[in-house]
């Protein structure tokens, strides 16, 4: 048993594969889904969809590289982050839908704690800031969502999970109520210095601990799936949130390494060693990995909208057919958008600005302005994001001098060039952009034994092409002064 089964439930599709010990993918499935949007920034999901959809793909992976689960050494998982789940501990069924990371509905609950005097302390010890953006108050909205749920949590009859944890129970038949250091460290009730929950956030954030599930190692045990459900007991062996995932996978196992991820949103990480990194621009400060006890840091700014924005451009504006059409409109412009900026907060405005209240804007257009046009600053508007988190890292200390890319995005050559011409430093894309995947098979076959350490990771990472800035520093500057007025604009409604 040599292979790995890596399962990726991610925000818009659940998708598997199958990795041999060398990092090559032989198998591969993918299962799409839709979110709801009951409400203006509210953002949800059905918890049987994510397990039926995560099932079918490991299956399809099984199928196309004529592998059974008997042939399968472990399994990797790998999952948005934040996103919230609470389920009956006895029945495994949901008592509300899953509440997805992108979804404000809890604005408002984090400005009465800000006015309450509760930042400082979540910032102390999680390192993150207090935004609907990560699980506590949305576990709190659940549990008031009906009179009886707060007292059976209390009670210990109701679970919760991010979807790593919901996707154990469901695969170990309930007998497994775990998560990872990673995944806990995004929920604003992890103590990152100390490694547990905080007794004082619980309190604070009004969360029973009765229903909290255990945080494991990224590499570790967290149980073994029903034998039905691939025809044999497979270990589950590694366990980190998306992101971190990703990072593992592009190599950057060393500090001062950063990659960024272009999926549905964005997210820019920096390998910071075993010592927490403090930010004064409004960057977070999360956990990387934790393997044999010892925790490994990051800084990380998040994008809340990248590829959605694409898939916005296509479901909604019907200006494409498919995301792939996006760089024949890119290159139709050269990059010139005559002007044309989008700032893409759908869902709010994310690191650095964090504007939970701002909204999506389409600027500066003339009669002149078209399809070209438009397409062109859709995806060039996550360059701009990324570059004001990279400028943020910099005030922080960490000046990137290359940076590793991945996701469904980078694919797209003239998004590359752009972001090293806006970025002004060389942009390197991996052979294997399924970098998420890779990361969480890395740490299966670390947990499973079959990798010494994680070191193994700079071995399976290889560099296809270099992206060079080309860009004159004359129009690169008035690019970014056109996005500095856009999201002026955005921000001030």
């Amino acid at each position: 048993m040599t292979h790995i089964l890596a399962l990726d439930q991610g925000t818009s599709s659940s998708r598997a594969f199958i990795f041999d010990v060398n990092g090559n993918i032989v198998g591969r499935g993918q299962r799409t889904f839709d979110m709801t949007f009951p409400h203006s920034g509210w953002v949800e999901q059905e918890p049987d969809v994510l397990w039926d959809t995560t099932l079918s793909a490991a299956r399809a992976a099984l199928a196309q590289a004529g592998l059974e689960g008997r042939d399968i050494a472990a399994i990797g998982i790998t999952n948005q982050r934040e996103t919230t789940l609470v389920w009956e501990r006895a029945t495994g069924r949901p008592v509300y839908n899953a509440i997805v990371w992108q979804d404000r509905r809890t604005a408002e609950r984090c400005n009465q704690l800000r006015a309450a005097g509760v930042e400082a302390d979540v910032a102390r010890q999680t390192g993150l800031l207090l935004d609907p953006y990560f699980s506590a108050t949305k576990i709190g909205w659940i549990l008031d969502s009906a009179p009886s749920l707060r007292a059976r949590a209390e009670a210990g009859e109701l679970c919760f999970g991010t979807v790593d944890t919901y996707l154990i129970y469901r695969l170990t038949g309930g007998q497994r109520h775990v998560t990872d250091a990673t995944n806990a460290s995004r929920t604003l009730l992890f103590d990152i210095h100390r490694q547990c929950w905080s007794d004082t956030l619980l309190e604070e954030f009004g969360v029973p601990r009765a229903m909290l599930p255990d945080v494991l190692d990224c590499a570790a045990t967290f149980g073994s799936t029903q034998p039905e459900l691939f025809g044999a007991a497979i270990p589950i062996t590694g366990v980190a949130g998306d992101q971190q995932a990703a990072l593992i996978g592009q190599g950057c196992v060393h500090p001062g390494m950063l990659k960024s991820t272009y999926g549905t949103g964005c997210f820019v990480m920096a390998n910071a060693g075993v010592t927490p990194p403090a930010s004064a621009h409004r960057l977070l400060s999360t956990v990387a990995y934790r393997v044999d006890g010892v925790t490994t840091y990051a800084l990380e700014g998040s994008i809340f909208v990248a590829g959605q924005a694409v898939k916005w451009l296509r479901d909604e504006l019907k200006l494409i057919t498919d995301p792939a059409d996006t760089e024949r409109h890119c290159q139709a412009t050269g990059g010139d958008t005559g002007g044309v900026y989008l700032v893409p907060a759908f869902t709010g405005l994310g690191a650095p600005h964090w504007e939970p209240d701002a909204r999506a804007l389409l600027t500066g257009m003339t009669l002149d302005t078209g399809v070209d046009e438009v397409v062109t600053a859709t995806v060039a508007s996550v360059v701009y994001q990324t570059l004001d988190l990279l400028e943020a890292m910099a005030r922080d200390g960490t000046r990137a001098r290359s940076l590793r890319v991945d996701g469904g995005m980078v694919v797209n050559n003239w998004l590359c060039q752009f972001l090293a011409d806006i970025l002004a430093i060389d942009v390197q894309r991996p052979r294997v952009i399924e970098t998420t995947v890779l990361g969480a098979a890395i740490l299966a076959a670390l947990g499973a034994g079959l990798f010494p350490s994680l070191d193994r990771a700079t071995t399976l990472w290889h560099q296809e092409t270099v992206f060079q800035p080309a860009l004159s520093a004359v129009e690169r500057s008035r690019l970014v002064a056109g996005w500095h007025r856009a999201i002026r604009q955005a921000k001030a409604g």
